[in-house]
């Protein structure tokens, strides 16, 4: 009788071992990542624009903004980062050597706890 008291103990010690292991798992303990959101993308995606036309997008406070890229075809794209309330508006202009030709207006982007994302939208550029 002791002996089967014994095996009922080690069996259940055995598999209450193996359970908690399931709970205590790593990705539980790190911090998620709240990544900026870009939104209101002006010109609207798949637009007609002429070239050197201006565009703007607006992304959240979550955002740094001393960290926001953008490139249009890969074109590095200077930009103006302005304040608004509880977001920022992003304003910049399309290169001039861009005509009769679709783009992707590309935005990567940190936000201040160090979350990448990127985002984008394509428009059409017709010559002036």
């Amino acid at each position: 009788m002791n002996f089967i008291k014994f095996l009922t103990v080690l069996i259940l010690a055995v598999f209450s071992t193996h359970a908690s292991a399931y709970g205590s798992s790593s990705s539980s303990s790190k911090k998620s990542c709240k990544k900026p959101k870009m939104s209101q993308f002006t010109p609207a995606n798949k637009a007609v624009v002429a070239a050197e036309s201006e565009f703007s997008f607006t992304t959240s406070v979550l955002t740094n903004p001393d960290n926001i890229v953008v490139t249009v075809k890969k074109l590095p794209v200077p930009v103006t980062v302005q304040s608004e309330g509880n977001a920022y508006k992003v304003t910049g202009k399309l290169p001039a050597t861009l005509q009769d030709t679709y783009a992707r207006v590309t935005i990567n982007a940190v936000g201040t706890n160090g979350c990448k994302t990127s985002d984008g939208w394509l428009l059409k550029i017709e010559s002036k």
